[in-house]
């Protein structure tokens, strides 16, 4: 139990230390190349908080548990609205891009539609796959159009400290590691007091994927980047659902089992009611992130 003890305490200072450095290392990118952080927020930073779970997901496709896919990214899509966004909007009010409003989190909410559709006869298809990774390619290219638009639009200097471009590595690394230490001391912990699998995956497992989301958005509304905090999360979702779900159902049709027809209704509801109160304010206030993690709490308490 004192191992285990000692590896959760090293993974969360890894978690801690790696956001930090990811989010400076990020933030150096978008300067140098002129690009507009909510666009790295969507796409380097997205992924690469989403490792885990695309490693979760994929690895479990190619060894024929396909099953565990769709659970995975609908429970973290839910928990990152819900819990990361609404823990990061009451610690600081986060200010949304007008982009975001009108372009992102439009296609988010048509994109977990989808997924329920696709769903809704209990297997996502091959077809269905290369549906989802066709849209992932157009998503990265409207993207890349429209970062090099701006590029050629954007007169500001180059960062000061170039040095901190390779922390985005660094961090990175860190914050993949310490969640794997923490996620896999927790769950000997959990075991060890007696607690149940069912507990675990529904807790420990959903929230230890999504550890990395959690602390680089905290860590960046924290520093005032609010562009990377809300890109990171609306990317991390649009990145499982059509690169990782369309993935998996590539290598092998996904089961989409009745239950989670449910979660799918409260990860739409979430992406919803993000997008509602970002074209309403513009601002993610404090009392939004306060209805967030309250819907998470009821959500949690229905599926115990």
């Amino acid at each position: 139990m004192f191992i285990q003890i000692l590896l959760l305490a090293a993974g969360f200072v890894l978690l801690v230390k790696g956001a930090d450095w990811f989010v400076d290392g990020a933030s150096a990118i978008a300067e140098k190349l002129k690009i507009p952080p909510l666009i790295i927020g969507l796409t380097i930073v997205a992924m690469g908080t989403s490792a885990p779970e695309a490693a979760i997901s994929i690895s479990a496709a190619i060894k024929g548990s396909a099953d565990i896919t769709i659970g995975n990214i609908l429970g973290s899509n839910i928990l990152n609205i819900l819990i990361i966004l609404g823990l990061s909007s009451v610690l600081a009010p986060l200010a949304v891009e007008r982009s975001t409003t009108h372009r992102d989190l439009p296609f988010l909410l048509g994109v977990s539609l989808l997924l329920l559709a696709q769903g809704w006869d209990h297997f996502v298809t091959r077809p269905d796959g290369l549906l989802l990774i066709v849209l992932f390619a157009a998503y990265l290219i409207c993207l890349l159009l429209n970062a090099r638009k701006q590029l050629q639009q954007n007169t500001q200097t180059a960062p000061r400290s170039p040095w901190r471009m390779p922390l985005t590595i660094v961090g990175l690394a860190a914050i993949v590691l310490g969640s794997n230490l923490a996620v896999d001391a927790a769950c000997a912990i959990a075991r060890l007091l007696g607690m149940s699998e069912r507990f675990i995956g529904l807790t420990i497992v959903a929230l230890g994927t999504s550890l990395p989301e959690l602390f680089t958005s905290v860590t960046a509304a924290r520093k005032g980047n609010a562009d990377i905090a809300i890109g990171n999360i609306v990317g991390s979702n649009l990145f499982n659902i059509l690169f990782v779900v369309g993935l998996s159902a590539v290598i092998v049709p996904v089961p989409f089992a009745n239950a989670f027809l449910f979660d799918s209704v409260v990860s739409i509801a979430a992406a919803a009611f993000l997008l509602l109160c970002c074209a309403t304010s513009g601002i993610l206030k404090r009392w939004h992130g306060t209805l967030m993690l309250g819907g998470y709490l009821a959500y949690f308490f229905t599926i115990l």
